[in-house]
């Protein structure tokens, strides 16, 4: 049997009677492209992908994979899911610590 805690609060989670929410975040890198010059309508775009990913697959590093993208699922109580939908980024805990300007 699957057994299900809330991963904010851990209270058990009944997989038959208990609500229960999945909260799914992907944190991937952006890449904004800077000016487009006329040497960039020239480049072959797929060969330097291909040379990219050629690149990645010789290097096993997991930081390295963790700077690009990541990945993250949560199992959510309904009490925790509307704490959650209050406040997604937690700005407003920060802002409670109120500390000094030493």
């Amino acid at each position: 049997m699957i057994r299900y805690t809330c991963d904010c609060c851990g209270c058990e989670l009944d997989a038959k009677s208990d609500l229960r929410y999945v909260v799914k975040i992907e944190i991937y890198a952006a890449f904004d492209p800077a000016t487009v010059d006329e040497e960039e309508h020239d480049r072959d775009h797929l060969e330097e992908l291909q040379e990219i990913l050629e690149r990645i697959d010789d290097v096993n590093d997991p930081s390295l994979s963790e700077d690009v993208y990541e990945q993250r699922r949560y199992d959510l109580c309904p009490e925790c899911r509307k704490r959650f939908l209050k406040n997604p980024l937690g700005r407003e805990a920060a802002k409670a610590f109120g500390f000094s300007s030493n």
